[in-house]
């Protein structure tokens, strides 16, 4: 058993993966931002983008999803007698699509800014 045990093929094990190495790994990060207001929204993308640029890292985007506009068609009366006249109430919600190339700790920094009441972000992180 002495022998087996110094044998150096035993001693061989499979090389532990640290916390550093998968910090520094790049990752494909996918930053979805959505809102109703349009000016906020690009200012975030905005502020998103030059942080992104000012470390160096792989950006693509904002890019402009469709918007989606709600649209809603009610009775101004509440009774329903008289004239049928209607109010037309809509919603517009804009999106955004951000694509970085980083490790994830470097996207913790970026995404730390301040962000605008009514915009929500969405952080997608896959493997390169």
């Amino acid at each position: 058993l002495a022998q087996v045990a110094d044998h150096p093929k035993a001693m061989a094990t499979k090389p532990v993966k640290s916390l550093e190495s998968e910090e520094q790994r790049l990752h494909r990060i996918r930053i979805t931002l959505s809102s109703r207001d349009v000016r906020a929204l690009e200012k975030v993308c905005c502020d998103l983008v030059t942080g992104a640029k000012a470390k160096d890292l792989k950006v693509a985007g904002p890019t402009r999803l469709p918007t989606k506009i709600l649209r809603l068609m009610v009775r101004k009366s509440p009774c329903g007698e008289g004239t049928n006249t209607f109010d037309r109430w809509e919603m517009r919600i804009h999106k955004r699509l951000i694509d970085l190339h980083s490790p994830s700790d470097v996207v913790k920094q970026i995404t730390s800014i301040s962000i605008e009441p009514g915009v929500e972000v969405e952080v997608t992180i896959a493997d390169l």
